[in-house]
């Protein structure tokens, strides 16, 4: 006699159900950051690697200093300023593990307890009216990413409107990319007028984190608001999901293997047992 199965929810936690739920409907979610004390550490290395490459004390105040940025560096050296920036983050060897910590609990939620991380944390630096670091409509599967990858995205100050990023919900973006053959030719501005309707510009302020499938069209506009964009991202997978084109090793490396998994992976079956 076939025995029945157990619905699959009732091996969730308490309150898995309705985040995974959440993030199922929208495709993100949007969650208090779970170590604060490390959000500020990492707010303040930034701000200390950004007054370091304009020869200027650390400022008092970082929040306005980060606000305020456009005040002191001009548009054609953002991205010397934004390269040196993520330069002297990444040299900190506490990053990877405190930017993993102020989202620990929901990716394990979401993605599963043995992850993969990319090794580089990214920053994006957005000045008021400065076209020169826009993000063009994309999936980031279309150019060699896992469709198995969530984005942990950080605001270091609130993030609204054009300030922010938009997401184009599931349910028009699956219409879209079934219709993506009609677009041959043409740009990803083309693309974005179209969608333009029904994106979302997501609304973070600062000490909460985004948590996204970046298989949803995402993008950037033209910041029209009078402070400026910093938001940090990284991208977290299940090790034993498939990879695209970033492969473990190269641009993941894995940050919470379990005992029986290291032990599994050490095995190594021995000989003679065929015959």
């Amino acid at each position: 006699m076939e025995q029945p199965s157990t619905p699959s929810n009732e091996f969730f936690a308490p309150g898995e159900t309705s985040l995974g739920e959440r993030f199922l409907a929208d495709g993100y979610v949007i969650l208090p950051v779970e170590d604060d004390a490390g959000l500020m550490n990492i707010r303040a290395a930034v701000a200390a690697a950004g007054a370091d490459h304009l020869g200027t004390a650390a400022p008092n105040d970082v929040g306005l200093f980060l606000d305020g940025i456009a005040g002191q560096v001009e548009a054609d050296a953002l991205n010397e300023f934004r390269l040196a920036v993520i330069g002297g983050l990444n040299a900190h060897l506490w990053l990877r593990a405190v930017y993993f910590g102020l989202a620990r609990a929901a990716l394990q939620n979401l993605v599963g307890n043995e992850l993969v991380m990319q090794r580089r944390v990214n920053l994006s630096i957005q000045m008021p009216n400065d076209d020169s670091s826009l993000l063009p409509v994309h999936t980031d599967v279309w150019s060699g990413g896992s469709p198995f990858e969530v984005v942990v995205w950080l605001p270091l100050v609130d993030c609204h409107a054009t300030k922010s990023m938009y997401l184009l919900p599931p349910g028009p973006n699956a219409e879209i990319q079934k219709n993506m053959a009609g677009f041959k030719g043409k740009s990803a501005e083309d693309l974005f007028l179209e969608i333009e309707k029904d994106v979302t510009f997501l609304d973070i302020k600062f000490g909460d984190a985004l948590i996204f499938s970046q298989n949803l069209l995402h993008g950037n506009r033209v910041n029209r608001e009078p402070g400026t964009r910093w938001s940090m991202n990284c991208r977290f997978k299940s090790l034993f999901s498939p990879y695209a084109d970033k492969k473990l090793g190269e641009y993941f490396e894995p940050i919470t293997l379990r005992p029986a998994t290291r032990l599994g992976l050490d095995y190594e079956l021995p000989g003679g047992l065929d015959a």
